[in-house]
């Protein structure tokens, strides 16, 4: 996919210039006029927000979910494939895109793990401890389960409770800062914190049952 982002993998000449408010409200305007059918906006959407998606990319390969061989840049690629099917989206804000997008993400890295778990008949999945934030490759021990298992735990908990289920997905999957968290689910960073550690404490009961 070389030259997917001709230009985008540069910061816009501009961006240096314009506070974090004045970029996020352009950024905002800029996925509004997209969805409204403004081509030219999708252009410079991909400038502005490619730095922003890399970094999402890096924070969720940052842990081995036995995908080593996924580039940052190709998730990236991927991820934008499918947020550009999502042209009609009622896009709220620049945080509203990143949400979709970090959610997209997941997607691709479960989708990957199935495919390999079922290549390997199962052996060798990365198994992960929701309480640490860490990823081992081996055998299903203690509170450890594998990714396809999280990804069910985490289905299940957004059917019980949306928010909590996007802020795993956020903190958890895309490496997000409390503050990043907050920003994107429009709540306080108290609020994330609180509702980080009940998140946790449901994961850890619910991943102790699937990997039993």
């Amino acid at each position: 996919m070389a030259g997917f982002f001709p230009r985008s993998q540069r910061c816009s000449p501009e961006e240096g210039k314009t506070s974090p408010e004045e970029s996020r409200l352009e950024i905002t305007e800029m996925l509004q006029r997209w969805r409204d059918g403004d081509v030219s906006a999708l252009e410079s959407l991909t400038e502005r927000i490619y730095g922003q998606l890399r970094k999402l990319a890096d924070n969720a390969l940052s842990k081995d979910w036995g995908t080593k061989s996924l580039q940052p840049t190709e998730l990236v690629h991927e991820a934008y494939l499918k947020l550009m099917g999502a042209q009609n989206v009622d896009w709220k804000s620049r945080a509203h895109f990143m949400g979709v997008a970090s959610r997209q993400m997941r997607q691709i890295l479960v989708d990957r793990a199935r495919r390999r778990a079922a290549e390997k008949r199962g052996g060798g999945a990365a198994k992960i401890s929701i309480e640490s934030g860490t990823v081992d490759v081996g055998d299903q021990r203690g509170d450890f389960v594998d990714l396809v298992g999280l990804d069910l735990a985490l289905t299940e908990l957004a059917r019980k409770d949306g928010e909590l289920g996007r802020l795993v997905e956020l903190r958890f999957f895309s490496g997000l800062t409390v503050e990043e968290t907050a920003e994107v689910l429009g709540i306080s960073a108290r609020t994330v914190k609180r509702d980080w550690r009940l998140a946790k404490a449901w994961l850890k009961r619910r991943l102790t049952v699937i990997a039993a």
